[in-house]
């Protein structure tokens, strides 16, 4: 067998703000992200082997995210760095709250030009879980590419992992994005929103109903993610809500891949059966344990740099009060 999980997507620079300088101007922080990415440095520090399939520039950003990666114990055997092409920024911008969005410099980046031959069938076809996201849907060849390895892995037995992850610059309109990530939605088992991706979705603004529609869908686990007031799931045991922990958010950025890479850890097993496998209250467990994960990730800058180590979190999950 091959990989506990493997993402395709994104890898890009996240430039984050950290402060101003001498003149007042603003600084960043040049961090390691792009949510695929995020999704496996978190799965990896908990112990599953992972592996990433994406494009780069092969410039100083591009060989900088590599370093990242396997740094973070990320496997990059299906990472292509392209000479042809910039490696993918994203400025983040963070409000009172340490919300953040995002400003992208990605037309012809790197990323968006990953082509289906250069996925390695080895990665795609022998994981336990493949991930993927919407980021990669935006336009050809990265689109192809992403659809074609979601149905490869699926067909091998994997579970498929998926997170729309909206980020609405990237999009033409609101109707394309929700149109694509409704085409995606039945390649998955395994799905994870935020609360507005939902909403997005499906029209409902309550999580149950929301959840129960998205599962009608094909996914057999959807899980909403709603910020400080927790998370909410539907998976084949049952439903289920847990509170958030309380912390002092900094930067959200990676907070939910953080939380869907604790998730999927928590998993055991191959291919859609595996989400059979807990009962209620293993996943109510593993749920708590991923918004521990999340939450601590927010109260520190960056994505990566920022993911919780397993002690870290059993601490919180031990000894922080809930909302």
């Amino acid at each position: 067998m091959g990989y506990d999980i493997v993402a395709l997507g994104e890898s890009l620079i996240d430039f984050t703000p950290e402060g101003t300088g001498p003149l007042g101007t603003p600084l960043y922080s040049q961090n390691p992200g792009g949510a695929p990415a995020n999704v496996l440095a978190m799965a990896a520090k908990l112990g599953l082997s992972a592996a990433f399939i994406g494009k780069v520039g092969d410039d100083p950003f591009g060989r900088f995210l590599q370093a990242a990666m396997e740094g973070a114990g990320i496997d990059c055997r299906g990472l292509v760095r392209d000479p042809r092409y910039h490696t993918t920024l994203a400025f983040v911008h963070l409000d009172g709250q340490g919300d953040r969005s995002f400003s992208f410099y990605r037309e012809a980046g790197a990323d968006r030009m990953l082509r289906e031959e250069e996925a390695p069938a080895e990665l795609v076809e022998r994981c336990r879980i493949f991930h993927f996201g919407s980021v990669s849907l935006t336009g050809e060849p990265c689109r192809s590419a992403t659809l074609s390895a979601a149905r490869r892995a699926r067909d091998a037995g994997a579970l498929v992992s998926f997170d729309p992850n909206y980020r609405p610059f990237l999009w033409e309109s609101e109707e394309e994005a929700r149109q694509a990530i409704l085409e995606a939605l039945p390649l998955a088992g395994l799905l994870k929103v935020s609360g507005e991706e939902m909403t997005l979705l499906t029209g409902e603004t309550g999580p149950e109903r929301g959840a129960a529609l998205l599962c009608s869908m094909g996914p057999e686990a959807v899980f909403v993610t709603l910020g400080e007031q927790g998370a909410y799931f539907q998976v084949p045991a049952g439903t289920g809500r847990l509170p958030a922990y309380a912390v002092s958010a900094v930067d959200t950025t990676g907070a939910g891949d953080a939380f869907l890479g604790t998730l999927l850890a928590q998993i055991p097993g191959r291919g859609r059966e595996a989400l059979s496998r807990l009962t209620l209250d293993q996943w109510r467990e593993a749920v708590r344990t991923a918004c521990a994960a999340g939450g601590l990730t927010a109260s520190a800058r960056g994505a990566i740099p920022a993911m919780p180590g397993p002690a870290q979190i059993r601490a919180c999950v031990a000894g922080t009060s809930v909302r």
